[in-house]
């Protein structure tokens, strides 16, 4: 029978969440989408020694943010928040399964303290061990229930005295398992060592929790990052020593976000001193350190995800822009790619942009108009905001770059003086003058007809649109570059223009 998707993002309250860790959850919840599945958020907390305080609420805003909804946790009415490990650990939830290991001979007890452990690994590297192991090779010379006697071991528990269980690593094997991204993955056990499963303080390992979990949600794929590729064949065969072959959940690992020039994974420390973000909201963190993210920075949410999803995703066609529905249907593991995808600052702004221009007018207006009072400017109608978003939005990345230059909200007092040194003659005055008189006698004063009439009065002329459409832009906007002068008169309107292009020649005159 086939069964229903089902993935988990599992992320640890470590910290605040990379941007590579929210593009793992977005092609999870891609994935269940597609299937018509569910995303399920489970916040992997079993070493509280490394748990940060907020971090978890940073998680759960960070995905809110970035529009992926969580369909099942712990909750009410559907406003679900995580399963916690934490939380299911207190319930003993996974006990039975370590205790089903013991009995099955999979797993063993294990009481070497911290220095006996560090006294192994310097005896091994003496000996030329590159990488010390608790493995095959070095357990019969530990404290263990494999080492010592069963009356030993007895003891040793009744005592109280703090142990861990060690999954045993059989010798000599093969452990295959087919990675949906990267094909066949095929490992040796003799390259792996006996993991903690779980401590004597009732607390499970990652890889404990993480299985068990897995196994009771009904995981049926899991995708997370290609960090936990060398953990697969461990996962593979704690599936097969509890008898749960068949609802292994397949695997896909995928590749990681390298820095800007492809030289290694992207970090924080790439953000910092290349001036980009690299969390998806803004972190605090406990001592008080601020780091911005996109949100912040001025990105739309639905900006940030079409760039992450085609970071590591390649639809097979010349589409960019895609709506979170259209990346819904598009996506499929098979076109992730293997390698590395390079983090490029610059084509994020672009996607900015262009989700910034796609906007209607009147949404834009909207963002604009609380800028416009924090400005202190007098707040115009929603009529002259909208055509004015709609004139600067073509040249705009984020929502700021819109109120870049007042020169609509304020008249100019300064005047671009590399403007006016390169385009002013003795003769312009009288040129602007008898352009003013033109623009004056327009009736219907918009930016067609100010075209035309403009157009009419330099060809009558016989004068060059550099010649006077320079000067007339900076008497108007105090600017040597904007949008069309056409529109910005239509929506200064007629008197505004007039005083504006008098006030000019009065000002460069003295």
């Amino acid at each position: 029978m086939e069964r229903k998707v089902r993935v988990r993002f599992a992320p640890s309250p470590t910290g605040p969440l990379h941007i590579g860790g929210v593009r793992t959850a977005l092609y999870n919840y891609l994935f269940a989408k597609k299937h018509g599945g569910d995303f399920l958020l489970r916040i992997e907390d079993t070493d509280q020694t490394r748990y940060v305080k907020g971090a978890e609420d940073y998680i759960l805003e960070a995905l809110k943010w970035s529009g992926l909804k969580i369909d099942e946790g712990v909750g009410v009415g559907g406003d679900y928040g995580p399963y916690r490990q934490s939380e299911r650990k207190e319930a003993g939830i996974y006990k039975k399964y370590v205790d089903q290991l013991l009995t099955s001979g999979h797993a063993y007890y294990a009481f070497d303290t911290p220095e006996e452990l560090e006294e192994m690994r310097e005896n091994l590297k003496k000996a030329g061990v590159a990488a010390p192991q608790y493995n095959i090779n070095t357990r019969n010379s530990m404290k263990n229930s494999l080492s010592l006697s069963a009356e030993e071991v007895q003891k040793r528990l009744d005592n109280n005295e703090p142990y861990v269980v060690r999954i045993k690593i059989p010798r000599n094997e093969e452990i295959k398992f087919k990675d949906l991204i990267r094909g066949w993955v095929i490992v040796q056990t003799t390259n792996l060592d006996d993991k903690v499963l779980y401590k004597s303080d009732g607390m499970p390992t990652y890889h404990m929790a993480n299985i068990v979990d897995d196994y009771l949600m009904k995981i049926t794929h899991v995708i997370r990052g290609e960090e936990w590729l060398p953990s697969g064949p461990l996962h593979v065969l704690l599936y097969q020593y509890l008898g749960w072959e068949d609802v292994m959940p397949q695997f896909a690992h995928l590749p990681l976000i390298l820095k800007p020039d492809g030289n290694g994974k992207l970090s924080k420390r790439d953000g910092d001193r290349l001036g980009f973000p690299v969390f998806p909201i803004q972190w605090t963190s406990p001592e008080g350190e601020i780091s911005s993210g996109y949100k912040e920075s001025g990105y739309f949410p639905d900006a940030f995800i079409n760039m992450l999803a085609l970071l590591g995703w390649n639809p097979g066609t010349t589409q960019e822009i895609f709506s979170m529905e259209e990346l819904i249907q598009a996506f499929s593991l098979e076109k992730v790619g293997k390698s590395g995808s390079k983090f490029d600052p610059e084509k994020t702004r672009w996607f900015n942009a262009q989700y910034l221009r796609n906007k209607s007018n009147e949404e834009l207006a909207a963002f604009v108009k609380p800028l416009v009072a924090e400005k202190g400017f007098a707040i115009p109608s929603d009529s002259f905001l909208s055509q004015y978003c709609g004139l600067m939005k073509e040249r705009a990345v984020f929502i700021n770059d819109l109120l870049a230059e007042d020169y609509l909200f304020v008249a100019p007092t300064n005047y671009d003086e590399q403007t006016i040194n390169k385009k002013w003659k003795a003769e312009t005055p009288e040129i602007i003058k008898e352009l003013r008189t033109v623009l004056e006698n327009i009736v219907d004063f918009n930016a067609a007809n100010i075209e035309i009439a403009f157009k009419s009065f330099i060809e009558e002329k016989g004068l060059g649109f550099g010649a006077v459409l320079p000067n007339f832009r900076v008497l108007v906007t105090g600017m040597g570059m904007g949008p069309s002068m056409f529109e910005i008169c239509a929506l200064l309107g007629k008197e505004e223009t007039l005083r504006r292009i008098d006030v000019g020649l009065q000002a460069i005159a003295n």
